[in-house]
C-alpha cells in the first residue's frame, strides 16, 4: 500500500508541470488548468491499476489531461484552446525594448492565428510546436496515427502562415522556429 502511494506521488511529482502546461494552453484559465490537473491526476491514480505499458507513462498521462480537458469543455459547450496570455508565459529574452517590444507584438499576431485554427490543428501545434513532444507522442495523446499528426502540423503551420499574412511572413518564420 505505501508502495503504491509513494509510485503516485512521484507520478504526480514528475508529470505536474507538463499535465498543467497542456491544461492552460488549451484551457486559457489558470485556475481551470488547476482544477483540471487536479481532475486528471485523480483520474490517473483510480485508473493506474489498468495502465498497461503501451505507451510511455508521461503520453498516457497528458491523454487522460487531453480527455479530461475535452469532457469539461463537453460539459460547458467551449471551445476556447489556445490562451491569450500565452505571452506571459514564454521567457524574456535579454536585448532593446524596441526589440522586445516588436518581438512581443510578433508573437501576439502568432497568437492571435493559433486561436483561429481548428482544434485539430491546434491540439497539434500545442503538442508539437509549444510542449514539444514528439511525433509518436504526439500520436499517442490524441489517440492517432503518425501521419495525422504530421499532415496536420504541415497543414496547421501553413494555415498559421496564410492567417498572419505575407507582409508578416517573417514573423510566422521567426516564430515557427520557436514552436516547431
Amino acid at each position: 500500500m505505501k508502495e503504491d502511494h509513494d509510485q503516485l506521488e512521484e507520478l504526480y511529482e514528475t508529470y505536474f508541470h507538463d499535465v498543467y502546461q497542456y491544461l492552460f494552453y488549451f484551457t486559457n484559465n489558470s485556475s481551470e488548468a488547476e482544477d483540471l490537473t487536479q481532475d486528471t491526476f485523480m483520474r490517473v491514480f483510480k485508473s493506474y491499476h489498468s495502465f498497461k505499458h503501451q505507451s510511455s507513462k508521461k503520453t498516457w498521462i497528458i491523454s487522460i489531461a487531453r480527455r479530461t480537458a475535452i469532457d469539461h469543455y463537453r460539459k460547458r459547450k467551449l471551445i476556447s484552446l489556445l490562451p491569450d496570455v500565452l505571452l506571459n508565459l514564454r521567457k524574456s529574452e535579454e536585448g532593446l525594448p524596441e526589440e522586445e517590444m516588436e518581438k512581443n507584438e510578433e508573437w501576439e499576431m502568432v497568437q492571435a492565428a493559433l486561436s483561429k485554427l481548428k482544434p485539430d490543428y491546434r491540439n497539434v501545434v500545442i503538442l508539437r510546436g509549444l510542449r514539444e513532444y514528439s511525433v509518436k507522442e504526439t500520436a499517442e495523446i490524441l489517440d492517432c496515427k503518425p501521419s495525422k499528426v504530421k499532415v496536420d502540423y504541415h497543414r496547421g503551420m501553413n494555415l498559421l502562415k496564410k492567417l498572419v499574412g505575407n507582409s508578416n511572413y517573417k514573423a510566422v518564420l521567426v516564430n515557427e522556429r520557436k514552436i516547431q
